[in-house]
């Protein structure tokens, strides 16, 4: 085994780095877990409720302190030592799942206690989210394996998505909720661990980022929107996020009242978008170069809203399944093109900053998709409003298309800049 590796690393340029080898084994470990308390969340709170807006409230906590901390955590994680950051979030996260491991082990669990430890782990996310982000930049030796690290990095998120929802199915179907939960705290181990086995050089603040936190707060915000091609990136992203990412939250009414299934069936169907992801991931991930990333963030959201209308339309469950893989595929090609592009042609100092914007585009605005689409399907159904979703998804990838040729000579010069197309001067 050993010999394969050591095969396999060289030939993946981010494997290089030693703290990066270490991030991505405790966090592909970790992820599993998180995505089987999502799954089994989800389905505790139909199961204790039956009701689609219960399912929309408990999402909307889990994601609204998104909204309130992601950009002041921005500001803050500029100057904080990332990696302790990181540390902290994972304990914090690790003492919310084991709680929710012993309400629901004991039966005293109940829809206020997921309501509160959401809130409680959505502010963890919050700072959570940039600190890993910016993080990687700083795991990564090479600055031209950074694209490859993020690539990596959605490949390692969406194989848990794969893993985690799988799993959590047969166990939800077995022996219950509250061994997902605890599964996913005892699984904080193996990230905790890595993350205090890496070798870091001291932590320095950079002089340009010192001053008046408010005031660096608002310079970030006008630096995001006042750029075109950030400001189109982020708002295409948060229109998807509102709109498109609904169907994670109403899940568990098609698995048994569109599908006639159970709790397998609701692991069957977010496997199955991990599954798209995953693959969405390792294209992104075999790229070379991030040239012709804006092509595949226009149309990757119509790939996504497409398989969303036909999902709403689907009651057979293969069919379902296959447009459950085109909706990860669409969203993870979108998503991480984002983050890949955004990386590339930000300014340094304005990194961190920029990045919880970026996640906030994404976790702070699902919130109220999930809130929306909660009451939505109270009126029209769970189908009709994931079709609805699906064709806004499609209406914002047009519009991201008809843009994109009057963003490109805003990226150009950057790219020139970099050495990553040749510069007009040569």
């Amino acid at each position: 085994m050993a010999i394969i590796a050591k095969k396999f690393i060289p030939n993946i340029p981010a494997f290089k780095s030693r703290n990066y080898r270490l991030f991505f084994a405790g966090q592909g470990l970790s992820l599993i877990g998180s995505w089987m308390t999502q799954v089994a969340a989800i389905w505790l709170v139909y199961k204790l409720s039956t009701s689609p807006w219960l399912l929309g409230i408990v999402g909307f906590a889990s994601q609204v302190p998104s909204v309130v901390f992601l950009p002041i955590a921005g500001v803050f994680v500029e100057k904080w030592n990332r990696h302790r950051v990181i540390i902290a979030t994972q304990v914090l996260s690790m003492i919310q799942s084991l709680a929710l491991a012993i309400l629901t082990l004991t039966g005293v669990i109940d829809i206020w206690h997921l309501i509160l430890l959401s809130l409680f782990q959505g502010t963890v996310n919050a700072f959570d989210a940039p600190a890993r982000q910016a993080f990687v930049s700083e795991i990564v030796e090479k600055r031209d394996d950074l694209a490859n690290a993020i690539a990596l990095n959605s490949a390692m998120f969406n194989g848990a998505r794969l893993i985690g929802p799988a799993i959590a199915g047969i166990v939800l179907a077995t022996i219950g909720a509250g061994y997902c939960f605890l599964i996913d705290g005892l699984s904080y181990i193996a990230v905790i661990s890595a993350l205090l086995s890496m070798k870091l050089k001291p932590h320095i603040v950079p002089l340009n980022i010192k001053g008046n936190s408010l005031q660096r707060l608002k310079e970030g915000f006008v630096y995001t929107f006042t750029f075109p091609p950030i400001r189109a990136i982020i708002l295409l992203l948060a229109l998807v996020s509102f709109m498109g990412m609904q169907y994670t939250i109403l899940a568990p009414i098609f698995a048994t009242k569109i599908l006639n299934g159970g709790p397998d069936a609701l692991g069957f169907l977010m496997a199955a978008s991990g599954i798209g992801a995953l693959v969405g991931a390792v294209y992104l991930s075999s790229r070379k170069s991030v040239v012709g990333l804006g092509k595949i963030i226009a149309y990757a959201p119509a790939i996504m809203g497409v398989g969303l209308v036909a999902f709403g339309l689907s009651r057979a469950l293969w069919l379902s399944l296959l447009m459950m893989f085109v909706i990860g595929l669409g969203f993870i090609l979108q998503f991480a093109s984002s983050n890949t592009l955004l990386q590339t042609i930000v300014e340094d100092d304005k990194r961190a900053r920029v990045l919880s914007i970026y996640t906030l585009a994404f976790f702070g605005v699902i919130p109220f998709g999930n809130l929306f689409a909660g009451g939505l399907a109270n009126y029209i159904g769970a189908p009709n409003t994931v079709i609805i979703g699906g064709i806004f998804c499609i209406l914002g990838s047009l519009i991201f298309a008809r843009q994109l040729p009057r963003l490109k000579p805003f990226v150009h010069p950057i790219y020139a800049e970099k050495g990553i197309i040749p510069s007009a001067k040569n």
